[in-house]
């Protein structure tokens, strides 16, 4: 038994031992071929840096041969000369942003300078020496007390009689050379002969010189990895720890061009081979391993699977009998709220018919009492025998009759409860039904309303229901009637703008909305408690109908009183069409 349990565990850690051997392995290959890469990318950018530096630099190169035999500077023995060949210099070194640009004799002594950084004798320069000799002098260096950098170009100038009779030096600003490479990644640097770092893209690395002491950054270790040189280096959060290190002989400027490359990608990289070669192997070993687990106990867990299958089966069951009764219940209360909301907008016609009730028996109390006086008048007229007045009398009968027919219809247009699907409702009779229905508690309150339903200029089709609109409006202006109890100045005026979409404006001359953002409250009022003007719930009402015509109310204080903006779908035959369909 106890040989079994070393086998059984022996097994697996021969074969942990493996795959860290082999994923060390495959760290060291993927290593290696990162750094490789690395290196060719980072080879590219250091000759195309290389390449700009020399290209730049060489501008200034060529200007100091193509001006040195200018004509300007042959003779320089008099003051106006000179004078003359300083202000031709200082002209090529503002077109060419040169730092200075000088003629030097034979002898050193500079004879005409655009600046005079040089000072008054350039004799002892190696670069004016190596012109004085026939060829192209090179040379930097730090000019004092500014403290600029600079590389100098001097150009030997000729006689007649082919000796050297001075020299052009011209004088480039390195660190206007740096401005357009400056802070690019990755860290380049240009080295002289004496290993001190003299352009860089990087400024803490200026004047820097490897293995020197007390400077930063450090090089604290120098390896070799499959050929390429990897720098350790200490003492600055601007480069990497661990860098890819390249260089390149530029003869041309006699400089050393350098570059340091983090290689962290590189060994991110390999790691990433070599976690994903060892997640691969341990999970075919894990899987290997609960598979020969598993064999042992496959009856028992075919079982216990075969129970919890059972049992979710179960609960599933059951989930979807309880979402069942859970989407009839909803369906249920949906229909029922359908119902409430039905009866809640009777139930605001009907208070509507209650507060209004009083004004409109007065208004068919009155066409009564005026028929009862016609027809005694009439018959009165009839025994004298004066058929003429009779006639008289009956038409005006026949007047009041249509007036009392027509307030009945409104009433019983608005006290029904409308059942039609929406449609196309003239919005200028809905509009006068609610100003005929209102019409008697505006007269007994004294208000002026004010419409015309000539402005509208004829018919005007929206979106909805006759008696659902009508309603509305109603709403709308009895609230307005009861806002302005008490006020001396009682006005409402009702406006249609016509456009793509319809608004009616009903404002009144009232204090304005006390609360906006409660108006459309179901249950708010700013009625006293116990009042009979009503529940709270007419401009609740209007708001849930407009919205089911796909419109919108609105509400504002205008400074003289309160505007309620209705806002409707113009009717379109098409659209009604489509919804009939």
């Amino acid at each position: 038994m106890k040989n079994q349990n070393v086998l059984r565990w022996s097994l697996p850690a021969g074969f942990l031992v493996a795959v860290a051997a082999l994923a060390l392995a495959a760290w060291s290959y993927g290593y290696r071929q990162a750094l490789t890469g690395l290196a060719e990318r980072s080879a590219a950018d250091l000759a195309l840096a290389s390449d700009r530096v020399s290209t730049q630099l060489q501008i200034y190169q060529e200007l100091a041969v193509l001006t040195a035999p200018h004509p300007a500077l042959a003779g320089l023995t008099t003051p106006a000369a000179r004078a003359g060949a300083a202000e031709l210099l200082r002209t090529v070194a503002d077109k060419t942003a040169a730092l200075d640009v000088f003629f030097a004799s034979a002898d050193g002594r500079v004879l005409a300078a655009a600046e005079g950084v040089a000072g008054a004798s350039v004799a002892q320069e190696d670069y004016f020496v190596r012109a004085t000799q026939g060829a192209l002098g090179t040379g930097h260096g730090v000019l004092e007390p500014e403290g600029k950098r600079a590389y100098f170009y001097a150009a030997p100038a000729f006689g007649r009689d082919g000796r050297v009779r001075g020299a052009l030096v011209v004088v480039a600003d390195v660190g206007d050379v740096e401005q357009t490479w400056r802070g690019s990644l990755p860290a380049v640097f240009f080295t002289d002969e004496s290993g001190e770092v003299f352009i860089a893209n990087r400024s803490e690395l200026l004047f820097w010189r490897r293995g020197a002491q007390g400077q930063i950054p450090a090089v604290t270790r120098r390896d070799v990895h499959a050929g390429h040189e990897i720098w350790s280096l200490q003492g600055s959060s601007y480069l990497p720890g661990r860098a890819l290190h390249l260089s390149v002989r530029l003869p041309l400027i006699g400089m050393t061009g350098e570059i340091l490359v983090d290689v962290a990608p590189a060994r991110r990289l390999a790691a990433l081979q070599a976690a994903a070669l060892a997640a691969i192997c341990l999970a075919f070993g894990a899987l290997l391993f609960i598979v020969m687990e598993r064999r042992r106990t496959l009856a028992e867990a075919n079982q216990v699977l075969e129970s919890r299958v059972e049992q979710r089966t179960r609960d599933l069951s059951a989930a979807n009998a309880q979402l069942r009764r859970e989407v009839r219940e909803r369906k249920e209360a949906e229909a029922a709220l359908k119902r409430a909301q039905e009866d809640l907008v009777q139930a605001g016609k009907l208070s509507a018919l209650g507060q209004m009730s009083a004004g409109i028996s007065h208004e068919l109390n009155q066409p009564l009492m005026a028929i009862q006086q016609y027809a005694e008048n009439g018959a009165a007229f009839l025994a004298r025998g004066k058929a003429e007045r009779t006639g008289e009398n009956l038409g005006r009968i026949a007047d009041m009759a249509a007036r009392m027919a027509r307030i009945i219809k409104n009433l019983r247009a608005f006290a029904r409860n409308e059942s039609e699907p929406m449609g196309r409702v003239d919005l200028v009779q809905v509009i006068d039904a609610a100003v005929e229905l209102t019409a008697p508690r505006l007269k007994a309150d004294q208000i002026d309303l004010r419409w015309t339903a000539a402005d509208c200029g004829g018919a005007v089709h929206a979106w909805g229901g006759d008696v659902r609109l009508t309603q509305v409006f109603v709403n709308l202006i009895n609230n307005a009637a009861d806002a302005m109890q008490g006020q001396v100045e009682q006005v409402i005026s009702i406006s249609v703008d016509i456009g793509p979409r319809l608004l009616v404006r009903v404002q009144d001359s009232g204090p304005g909305i006390k609360e906006p953002e409660k108006m459309f409250d179901p249950f708010y009022s700013t009625k006293a408690v116990g009042s009979s003007e009503g529940m709270g719930l007419g401009l609740s009402i209007s708001y849930g109908l407009v919205q089911s015509f796909g419109g919108n109310i609105r509400g504002a204080n205008t400074g003289g009183g309160a505007v309620f903006t209705v806002e409707l779908e113009p009717w379109r035959e098409a659209a009604e069409k489509g919804d009939a369909a």
